[in-house]
């Protein structure tokens, strides 16, 4: 097969779901040039797909699923196979129990306002209505999505398949891979037991085989195959004379952990709430094997009834049709989980030219599939991905005991009620930062980010709760991982100095020759300033969507300290990096306290043989210099509205720099602060959150960073987009709820004029303000006072369109 850059030769490995709608999606926009090898009989091959019960629901708090989501349904939708579509879409409910999934179904009707999902919360009548076998006093409500239902997995992947086939692609069952050739970083071509595959690109789409790809690639694949039990009743007399494969809405129980579906005249069941069983990738029996084993596939492993029996008793519960029934067949099916529940997507910078498209479900792989296919094609996927990018997560996060004990623990809470805040509990602590014996004593209360502990609030800081005015009470559910305590540091950052641990945040150190042309190619500002500035800047892409914000401080002719956010940021950054361009990740090696306040300088000058007068070290400057004992990189920045600066120093002398500053800031009566006032200050003043209220979807100018932005200057990444685009027709827009007592957390849909309009990114309830702050896209020119509400638990909450920043819009407080 001929290889041209328009027509490049690309492996498939699986012709699972994902792999078939893969070769699909490719070969619609041009890229014939496809072959999809499987090491089982196809058109089912063994794998997850040729067992998976189908079951879609679109509505999911990430924005990035519903879409992948909605294209899977609206994809399997179209197709047919001998007039049979590859989706029956009987719609889908999920019942409430308690008085706390009621509320959880609630929020979920949130998201699907926000991301564009039709659903309702129904009554239990109405969920009698569309579930007549359930027991209905068992039930307090229901969250009933149309247009959910049934993807029919096998018949959705022949399908693509033959389309693709008629394009030029090739399906080759019964070929196991034993290797990926390489040759100077990229990947040549993919070596089966049946012959060697030459290719410009490779693509696993293995499934839970993925970490075997990945080893033979010498690539990471963070995920962790897990059994899942599936029963099928017998016939059930209820059901008796039915037609068609289901009549009722897919059924989730999520109460109990349990899913149901109709076959004909049964009804399959689905349970997360056993032991968590792993697999071994590596493990995995072979097709044939596992038929000589009486497996019915590789997949399906046999069913354990000790593990079945709590959950045969919560659906006879649920359903009183079947206590006289009996369970036909049932098996362990494996799929995969990743640390994070989400899938693994992108290409490899160390072996480039080989991607990855694993950990992805059904419900999302028509999506997956057009966005790897796009990003391939075309550059860059339409959907944002960064929640999914393989790059995402932490050296510390990639263990295999790591993966093995977040993926295990990510199946037990699949179902549960999860708060946006809320931390998996093991393995903890991971990272610390050299503070962390310092906050302990303050009694931090300690979250996680990234693997790293961050301190919320400290009970230390207790008492001053007392000198605040009444503050509102929360709800349940906003009163999770929260404390009054947050106010108070919020209050005394405002008005004395408090000391912030930093330390999370990304540090790059980027050096040589060619780092300031380099630097200055790939982000938005101007950077050609004399060392000792700092700038904020943008990182685009070709279209101008924001991959991320930095700030780089210029701290000698050729060598930068990058702030950034993410291993992503470091990953494109090395992928485009010339040859005399260093780039090393210093965060891990290096700590950093914020000092900010009123009072900052007061804390520190003394303490440096510098000069930290406004004149003398002004706003987005740097200075090398020592606090006491300590050499630190100080840099006059602030994301809480208030004067002070940034302290970096090595992680050695982190605790010597802390005790420096703490023993000194006792008359001034220093404290430390956690990120939950931190939060609240920086949403006072406007700053954006990076992967919250922006990302490479949206462009600075209708983000509000176009001031970071110079269009006047020499190329760089992303110009010629961003001259290229009109008038924004969104915009991330600040609102202050009207009621001093309301609170919103983020992710609420927002209706302007009665219809949804758009969602909530950040809100924080902003304590100088007396309000709560929610940042949301918008419709563009919304003008200041248009009332808007936004849902909260099925409530419509009034809000008010603002101007910004709301908190010292002359930067008096910072400047001075």
């Amino acid at each position: 097969m001929s290889s041209t850059p328009e027509n490049p030769r690309v492996v498939v490995i699986g012709a699972g779901i994902v792999g078939c709608s893969l070769a699909d999606e490719l070969t619609a926009r041009g890229w014939t040039g496809i072959t999809v090898l499987e090491q089982g009989p196809l058109p089912a091959p063994g794998g997850s797909t040729s067992h998976a019960p189908g079951l879609v629901f679109q509505t999911s708090p990430s924005k990035t699923l519903t879409a992948l989501a909605r294209y899977t349904v609206e994809k399997f939708g179209s197709l047919d196979v001998d007039g049979v579509s590859c989706f029956h879409q009987v719609g889908g409910l999920e019942l409430a129990t308690s008085p706390e999934r009621l509320a959880e179904l609630h929020r979920r009707a949130g998201y699907a306002a926000s991301w564009g999902v039709r659903g309702e919360i129904v009554s239990a009548a109405r969920c009698k209505e569309l579930w007549p076998l359930i027991d209905e006093s068992m039930v307090l409500g229901g969250f009933h999505t149309p247009d959910d239902g049934l993807a029919r997995a096998l018949l959705a992947a022949r399908a693509q398949m033959s389309r693709a086939t008629a394009r030029g692609a090739r399906f080759l069952d019964r070929h196991t891979v034993t290797g990926i050739e390489q040759a100077d970083g990229r990947v040549t071509a993919v070596v089966t037991d049946r012959g060697t595959f030459p290719a410009d690109h490779v693509v696993s789409a293995a499934g839970f085989w993925g970490p075997v790809i990945g080893r033979m690639a010498g690539v990471d694949v963070p995920l962790q195959p897990l059994a899942h039990q599936y029963a099928r009743t017998g016939p059930l007399p209820e059901l008796s004379g039915a037609t068609v494969e289901a009549s009722k809405p897919i059924l989730r129980f999520q109460d109990r952990d349990l899913y149901f579906r109709e076959h004909t005249d049964r009804i399959g069941i689905g349970s997360y709430a056993h032991r968590p069983l792993p697999v071994d990738p590596f493990a995995v029996l072979p097709y044939d094997e596992a038929r000589a084993r009486s497996m019915d596939m590789p997949s399906s492993y046999p069913f354990t009834e000790e593990d079945w029996a709590p959950s045969w008793a919560d659906c006879r519960q649920l359903m009183p049709a079947l206590r006289d029934a009996e369970i036909e067949a049932g098996f362990n099916g494996v799929f995969s989980f990743t640390p994070d529940g989400m899938p693994v997507l992108g290409e490899s910078r160390r072996l480039r030219g080989f991607w990855l498209a694993e950990a992805v479900w059904v419900t999302h792989s028509a999506g997956v599939a057009r966005a790897v296919a796009e990003w391939m094609v075309d550059g860059r996927p339409s959907v944002d991905l960064h929640e999914c990018d393989l790059t995402r997560f932490e050296e510390a996060q990639r263990s295999p005991s790591y993966v093995l004990e977040r993926g295990a623990r990510q199946f037990i809470e699949v179902y549960d009620v999860i708060h946006p805040l809320q931390p998996m509990e093991r393995p903890r602590p991971l990272r610390v930062s050299p503070f962390h014996a310092r906050q302990q004593q303050l009694g931090a209360y300690f979250l996680e980010g990234g693997g790293w502990e961050r301190p919320h609030w400290y009970e230390a800081n207790a008492p001053l709760v007392d000198t605040l005015g009444p503050l509102p009470e929360r709800d349940p559910w906003a009163a999770r991982h929260w404390s009054p305590i947050a106010a108070a540091e919020a209050k005394a950052t405002r008005e004395g100095v408090a000391l912030y641990d930093m330390t999370p945040l990304r540090r790059l150190e980027v050096t040589g020759p060619g780092a300031l042309g380099f630097l200055d190619r790939m982000t938005s500002n101007n950077l050609r300033k004399k060392p000792g500035a700092v700038t904020y800047t943008l990182l685009l892409d070709e279209w101008g969507g924001i991959r991320s914000d930095l700030t780089v401080a210029r701290l000698a002719p050729d060598r930068f300290q990058v702030g950034a956010n993410s291993p992503a940021d470091l990953d494109r950054l090395l992928r485009h990096a010339p040859a005399d361009v260093h780039i090393r990740d210093v965060t891990s090696g290096t700590c950093c306290v914020g000092v900010w306040g009123p009072l900052a300088r007061d804390l520190v000058q003394p303490l440096t043989p510098d000069d930290f007068s406004h004149e003398a070290f002004g706003y987005f400057r740097a200075k090398e210099t020592y606090i006491g004992h300590v050499p630190v990189t100080a840099m006059r920045l602030s994301y809480v509205g208030e004067l002070g600066w940034e302290l970096y120093t090595t992680a050695d002398l982190g605790l010597r720099l802390w005790d420096t500053l703490w023993e000194a800031g006792r008359e001034l009566g220093v404290i430390a602060a956690g990120r939950s006032a931190f939060n609240s200050l920086r949403l006072e003043k406007g700053y954006r959150a990076w992967g919250v209220d922006m990302t490479d979807e949206h462009d600075p100018f209708e983000t509000g960073v176009g001031f970071a932005v110079r269009m006047d200057r020499e190329d760089f990444v992303g110009k010629a987009a961003l001259a290229r685009a009109g008038e924004p027709a969104r915009r991330l827009t600040p609102l202050l709820l009207d009621d001093p007592a309301s609170v919103v957390l983020g992710k609420e849909p927002v209706f302007v004029d009665g219809t949804p309009a758009g969602y909530v990114t950040s809100a924080s309830y902003g304590y100088t303000l007396g309000r709560c702050v929610a940042y949301a896209w918008l419709p563009a020119g919304l003008p200041t006072g248009t009332g808007v509400h936004i849902e909260y638990f099925g409530e419509k909450v009034p809000a008010t369109v603002a101007d910004e920043p709301l908190f010292d819009p002359k930067m008096t407080r910072i400047r001075r």
